[in-house]
């Protein structure tokens, strides 16, 4: 009786299987520094962080400024890496950023120019570290 190599049915799955292609999206330009629109006019809202106020009762327009441009100098142009996470109450995706492998998120925090968004911190890898 000749005896059959059965292979389990995981190992072809795994060996037929594509690697998860990363999704990327072109920045058109950031209104502030947590919001950033797409060139296809998708809303993003960038996960975990908290940038000052443009306008509103809490308003502090000069670091406000400082972060909305900064972030325009870094993405505004860029095809950048996008993990999806939710979208939020006005329609915009919830989403970390990333470009050449560096997340825009925790850049911006650790230039001083955001904070960690404690209410939501967890939803990101790296701000559970940076706490």
């Amino acid at each position: 009786m000749k005896r059959i190599a059965i292979i389990p049915v995981f190992l072809i799955l795994i060996a037929c299987s594509k690697p998860l292609a990363k999704e990327s999206v072109v920045i058109k330009d950031c209104y502030d520094g947590d919001t950033c629109t797409t060139i296809t006019g998708e809303k993003i809202r960038l996960a975990c962080i908290d940038t000052p106020e443009l306008k509103e009762k809490r308003a502090d327009p000069i670091p406000a400024k400082a972060a909305r441009d900064y972030l325009n100098g870094l993405v505004a142009g860029e095809t950048l890496d996008i993990r999806r996470i939710t979208k939020d109450r006005y329609g915009r995706t919830v989403a970390e950023l990333s470009i050449d492998g560096m997340n825009i998120q925790e850049h911006l925090v650790d230039k001083g120019l955001a904070t960690i968004y404690e209410r939501y911190a967890s939803q990101c890898d790296w701000s559970k570290q940076n706490k």
